[in-house]
């Protein structure tokens, strides 16, 4: 029971570091543009993360039983996959880069899980077929919920960013020549009061998102305690931590976890993450409130599509691509394509990096399945 327990806090430690790591992220644009002081967007995004948290499970139901065989899951291949997770994201953290604590986690996860079955590559689950009636990209397996969004969802938001920003760059013109309306001042005063809400948006899609992850982990963590034993002992008190089973359909997270994860996120997002926003939102593109607005709500709405399909991808992704797709709508040359190099390198190496890391973790310390 003690090593169960140990996976929840673990899990919740990745969870408040997930918060001041990849919620910088999310804030990083109204802060840039001073629509928003530091601490009301801390603020802002803290609450909206939460609210967030608490809508869907669809993402944490594909951590908890459609990346990996969970016959081969222990609490210590958790526990490896959340260590490698972590440091992993306090790397990258201090050298202010923003890396994606999903695949971080996604990385640790599979690698972990690899060491457990002893290199058996069977155990990582590679593709399912979508379910009656769905479409091919709801299939389940990395394939579909991790690989083919990890690519997809930076060209969404390269794109998307791109015609939104050439939207309102049209509206704009148009308006200010048919009317006189919208002078610069004026677009910078509206605007401004946009971001507000696309940063509220933008803090709930995230939520919705990474909060989910450890929901699945934790979720995950608490089946294999169940089936192997471990909590048979536990008093009838605590019989909320016993989970029989994760079925794709049936399988409900329970709520405690759901607000355990929610109020986590919130508290480490109340922590900040300097480092990560002075990168995004002050080295990459010089923004104004109507480039933090196009970002934001690009971002945001890749997010939140993609926890409706059971998709964990990376907030970092989408909110990086889309900055440099609105950044390129102004002008080619106005994105510093050193930084996004730098940016470009954190995210290949990721999930190698923390998959190698939690792999040499549980050779060492782990007790292989089988």
């Amino acid at each position: 029971m003690t090593l169960v327990l140990t996976v929840v806090v673990v899990a919740l430690i990745f969870e408040y570091i997930n918060g001041f790591h990849d919620t910088a992220n999310s804030i990083a644009t109204v802060v840039s543009t001073k629509v928003l002081t530091p601490r009301m967007a801390i603020i802002l995004a803290a609450v909206t993360n939460l609210v967030g948290a608490l809508f869907g499970t669809a993402v944490a139901k594909t951590i908890a039983s459609g990346l990996v065989d969970s016959a081969f899951v222990t609490t210590q291949t958790i526990i490896c996959a959340l260590v490698g997770g972590i440091v992993w994201n306090l790397i990258t953290w201090w050298f202010g880069m923003p890396s994606s604590s999903s695949h971080a986690l996604v990385g640790g996860l599979t690698g972990a899980t690899l060491a457990t079955a002893s290199g058996n590559w069977s155990v990582l689950i590679w593709s399912k077929p979508p379910a009656a009636g769905k479409l091919w990209f709801e299939g389940g397996g990395l394939l579909y919920k991790v690989v083919v969004p990890m690519i997809s969802s930076p060209i969404a938001g390269l794109l998307l960013g791109f015609l939104v920003m050439s939207f309102l760059y049209l509206l704009i013109s148009t308006l200010n020549h048919l009317f006189g309306i919208f002078k610069p001042h004026m677009v910078s005063g509206v605007f401004g009061k946009l971001q507000i809400v696309s940063a509220g948006f933008m803090g709930f899609s995230h939520g919705s998102n990474d909060a989910q992850k450890t929901m699945g982990i934790i979720a995950l963590a608490l089946l294999a305690g169940t089936s192997s034993g471990d909590l048979a002992g536990i008093p009838d008190w605590l019989g909320f931590l016993r989970i029989e089973s994760l079925g794709e359909k049936s399988d409900q997270i329970p709520i405690w976890i759901k607000v355990a994860c929610a109020l986590t996120m919130a508290a480490g997002t109340a922590a900040g993450g300097w480092r990560i926003i002075k990168t995004l939102g002050h080295k990459l593109v010089k923004l104004q409130p109507v480039h933090g607005f196009a970002a934001e709500t690009t971002a945001a709405t890749v997010l939140l599509a993609a926890a409706h399909f059971g998709m964990p991808v990376s907030t970092t992704h989408a909110i990086t691509t889309s900055i440099m797709g609105v950044g390129t709508a102004k002008r080619l040359n106005a994105i510093k394509w050193n930084v996004v190099t730098r940016i470009m390198w954190a995210w290949v190496l990721t999930i190698p990096f923390t998959g190698l890391l939690s792999y040499g973790l549980f050779k060492l310390f782990g007790t292989p399945v089988g």
